[in-house]
């Protein structure tokens, strides 16, 4: 593999030769799911339940961080928390074939949630704090935490290095871009110290499936330390919906009312990642493919004008 094409070499023969040195066998039913940090499939299983495969992007985590995910996943899970955690084979959740990592989870379908739903929205509410209850009792080592660094200084470098913005936009991205850290640090400051845990990290509604028996979690692949309301600012559209969300939280766990003074930092901070992410995978070649308008200049014209509004809401 090279890190300009890392998934050049994993054809549909190397994903079932993967599931089936685990001792499972694959009736040839290959489905990609949608994914683009990593690469995910769900394979049919002989006679069996299919299961779902991801292959870890290659020098993006640690064996070490990938570990600490599955471990957290297999403590939620032992907690009678609805997360998908992945298989044990000999022992181990994180495979190698190929020059590949990976690993295999049970297929869990389901719907995306209603969001509209103060009931399902409490409901929600009520998960994360257990989620939360059990990410309170250790700290991550490997994975890092939701801070700056990660989500605005490396995105920020990785804009500035890809030929993806235009060199007569540099100054302007920059000067946007610097707005936006100094009023996160600002906001950060002005909160003050928050409980830091082990968090979903990315809990988008994509990541939530809902059934007739309730919703289960997917996708750890994101999981930092960081404040509590991480995981709930993207599940609400407004102050309604987060307020349902709290009171299905307050039921399980305390809630810190001060964190919600962090959820426009938060924000931003994804924001600006979202392009900075775009341009350090741009070389691959799924990239250009799903984000054909990171390279058209108007774009980040938009971008730039986004982030400046966000910095003013954080004034």
């Amino acid at each position: 593999m090279s890190i300009e094409a890392p998934y050049a070499t994993l054809d549909p023969d190397h994903v079932l030769d993967a599931v089936t040195a685990c001792g499972l066998w694959p009736d040839g039913r290959l489905l990609a799911l949608n994914s683009y940090e990593n690469r995910v499939w769900q394979v049919g299983i002989e006679d069996a339940t299919p299961v779902v495969a991801k292959f870890y992007r290659p020098h993006r985590w640690s064996d070490a961080a990938i570990l600490e995910e599955h471990a957290f996943a297999q403590e939620l899970a032992e907690a009678d928390i609805p997360m998908v955690a992945p298989l044990v084979f000999g022992g181990r959740t994180l495979l190698h074939h190929d020059g590949f990592r990976y690993a295999l989870t049970p297929r869990r379908g389901g719907r995306a949630p209603s969001l509209e739903s103060p009931e399902q929205l409490e409901w929600l509410g009520r998960l994360i704090a257990r989620i939360h209850s059990t990410g309170a009792r250790q700290s991550f080592e490997h994975r890092g935490r939701i801070d700056r660094a990660t989500l605005i200084e490396q995105p920020m470098q990785a804009v500035l290095a890809s030929t993806l913005l235009p060199p007569s936009q540099h100054a302007a991205y920059r000067s946007a871009a610097e707005r936006v850290n100094r009023a996160v640090t600002d906001r950060f400051e002005a909160v003050g110290p928050v409980r830091q845990l082990r968090l979903h990290g990315d809990c988008h509604p994509g990541n939530v499936l809902w059934t007739d028996a309730g919703p289960h979690f997917v996708d750890l692949d994101d999981a930092r330390m960081g404040p509590a309301v991480q995981d709930l600012w993207m599940l609400a559209s407004d102050e309604k919906a987060m307020n349902a969300l709290l009171d299905g939280y307050q039921q399980m766990r305390e809630f810190d009312f001060g964190e919600l003074a962090l959820v426009p930092a938060l924000r931003a901070m994804r924001q600006l990642h979202y392009a900075g992410w775009i341009a350090a995978r741009w070389h691959d070649p799924a990239f250009p493919a799903a984000f054909p308008f990171a390279a058209e200049p108007r774009w980040w014209e938009q971008h730039i004008a986004d982030l400046h509004e966000l910095a003013d809401e954080l004034m």
